[in-house]
């Protein structure tokens, strides 16, 4: 029975640059669905009539071919049956999908040459640590790349997951709005690994991301930082993975884990290029400020962060859990770089603030909704003047003007 591959949302914000010269680059953590993205183009580009080719770099014998440079990859190509001087002549495209581009030895200098010499091959590439990426593809790429992050699943693709019906609206009934209530704590206790999502029996999503934490994080990051120690890189994971939503704090980090400063510091650069959790910086109008001050430690996915904290998935939803779903989804609409959070030297917080354009937007996550409005906000709109804070909350009911549940959020 073939399996079904759903159609995320960043599918069609990809799609507007495949008629284009530009190398398509997807890069994300291990498991969140890229190799099903790539699957999902080339149905949609063989459906319209063009042809394509995939290439899953996890193969060794993939690699030792494309290593050998570009005209070797011409010449296994053509073995495959493709006649690219028909492209060359038509105009037409070949579309090249490649799977887990960073095993190259020199993707930078592989893709370059395709982008230059044979622009009758539309490349699609995937990448699974930013960090090796960006070690590996240097600055002759500029101009000819555009990039992708794939997260975990967001909540509405969850729903689609799920094949439960959703329509984004100002309100809904109590039925519909119990539903997605319960919908969003599952979401928030498990997570959005696809796999993790399509799986029913909570043991058994126990073991899968466990899987991912033992076969992906603590490999990739061990081979990539060439950990001597690997039980102290154990307990500072486990750690960082209580503190989401916390303020940074590396020396006390150091002193716990009995590690170096600049060890704790380049472990946590690794854990962010390997899309695992993200420092979120301080919002201040003053840059330098910004760049300084300290950060915030948040997890991207919720059903790893409790694996790692907890050691196994929870039954209720507890307050760290659910600002940090609210973190993830803030992400996925408006990308990483954009959240930020408020803090006053005397300690009155705002969660996150989110750049949405033009716009600065205040917002306060709340696993039950306040009866009031947060001094925080209220201190921010004496500072900044007239803005429009949003409350995003689960339990309870919305009643202050901006409060809204987690699936009402947009871009």
């Amino acid at each position: 029975m073939p399996t079904t591959i759903f159609k995320r949302t960043i599918i069609d914000e990809i799609s507007k640059y495949l008629p284009t010269n530009d190398i398509i680059v997807v890069h994300g953590a291990r498991q969140v669905g890229k190799t099903s993205i790539l699957m999902y183009l080339q149905e949609h580009l063989e459906a319209a009539g063009n042809q394509s080719y995939y290439i899953d770099l996890e193969d060794s014998r993939f690699v030792s071919i494309l290593d050998k440079g570009v005209e070797e990859f011409i010449v296994h190509l053509g073995e495959q049956g493709f006649d690219l001087s028909t492209f060359r002549k038509s105009g037409n495209k070949l579309y090249v999908l490649i799977d887990e581009i960073q095993y190259l030895a020199n993707p930078s200098s592989f893709l370059k040459l395709l982008a230059d010499h044979h622009r009758y091959l539309k490349v699609i590439v995937s990448g699974s640590s930013s960090f090796e990426m960006k070690s590996k593809f240097k600055d002759s790429l500029v101009g000819r790349t555009v990039n992708f992050e794939i997260y975990p699943l967001s909540f509405r693709e969850f729903l689609l997951f799920r094949n439960i019906p959703f329509i984004p609206a100002e309100r809904y009934t109590e039925k519909k709005t119990a539903e997605l209530k319960n919908l969003f704590v599952e979401f928030a206790l498990y997570g959005g690994y696809p796999k993790i999502v399509l799986t029913s029996e909570i043991g058994v999503k126990e073991k899968y991301l466990q899987q991912i934490v033992d076969t992906y994080i603590r490999k990739d990051i061990r081979d990539l930082a060439e950990i001597k120690d690997v039980n102290k890189f154990n307990r500072l994971l486990e750690i960082l993975a209580s503190q989401s939503g916390n303020l940074l704090n590396i020396s006390e980090l150091a002193s716990t884990c009995s590690l170096s400063r600049e060890t704790v510091e380049r472990y946590l650069f690794l854990l962010e290029q390997t899309y695992i959790l993200r420092l979120v910086r301080p919002f201040s109008r003053n840059i330098r400020s910004e760049l300084t001050k300290t950060p915030k430690i948040f997890f991207y996915d919720t059903g790893l962060m409790q694996i790692l904290w907890l050691k196994q998935l929870q039954k209720e939803l507890l307050g760290p859990v659910f600002e940090t779903s609210i973190f993830a989804e803030l992400t996925k609409l408006h990308g990483s770089d954009n959240i930020l959070y408020w803090r006053t030297q005397d300690k009155k917080e705002i969660d996150f603030v989110v750049r949405s354009g033009k716009k600065t937007i205040p917002i306060e996550a709340k696993l039950t909704f306040p009866r009031n409005v947060s001094t925080g906000i209220h201190t921010w709109k004496e500072i900044y003047g007239a803005t429009d804070p949003l409350t995003i909350g689960l339990n309870g009911t919305p009643t202050e003007t901006g409060s809204m549940y987690p699936w009402q959020l947009q871009e």
